[in-house]
C-alpha cells in the first residue's frame, strides 16, 4: 500500500476521435458515462459507488504537456490499463468484448493469483480485464 496514495482519481486517455473512443468505452468496456461526449471530452465512471473513479478520452493537449521529454504528437505515447472485473463476470465481460474486438488470452498470473485478458481500443491504448481468484 502507497502511503500516501489511496487510489487514482482519474486516467486520461489521449485519443485521435473522442466520439468514437467514447462509443468504444460505453459500447464495448461497457463503462457508465457521466456525460455525453463532445469533440473533446468524454467522462466514463469506472468501479462500484464505494470506490468509484473517472475515466476520460481526450483529443488535443493537456496542461504542463510542454514540458513533457517526448516529441509533440507523442507527449503520452500509448497506455496500458487494468480494468478489474469479478470473477462471476469476467466470461460474460470477455465474450461482450470480444463480440467487438479481438481478445487475447487469458494470462494466469499465479504470483498474483489473477486471471487477465487484453485487447486494443482504437487508438492503440492496450486495455486488461483483470480479475483476481478471491472474487
Amino acid at each position: 500500500m502507497s502511503r500516501f496514495v489511496t487510489g487514482f482519481s482519474e486516467v486520461v486517455l489521449i485519443v485521435d476521435d473522442v466520439r468514437r473512443a467514447a462509443r468504444f468505452y460505453e459500447e464495448v468496456v461497457a463503462l457508465e458515462p457521466m456525460s455525453a461526449a463532445d469533440d473533446e471530452w468524454a467522462w466514463f465512471f469506472a468501479g462500484d459507488a464505494a470506490k468509484q473513479q473517472r475515466i476520460a478520452v481526450h483529443k488535443g493537449p493537456l496542461l504542463f504537456e510542454e514540458h513533457s521529454p517526448h516529441p509533440e504528437g507523442h507527449r503520452f505515447g500509448n497506455v496500458h490499463l487494468a480494468l478489474e472485473v469479478p470473477r462471476a463476470r469476467l466470461d460474460e465481460a470477455v465474450a461482450h468484448v470480444g463480440e467487438r474486438v479481438e481478445v487475447y488470452g487469458p494470462t494466469r498470473f499465479d504470483w498474483m493469483r489473477a486471471t487477465s485478458y487484453y485487447f486494443y481500443d482504437p487508438d492503440g491504448n492496450l486495455l486488461e480485464f483483470w480479475s483476481p481468484d478471491d472474487q
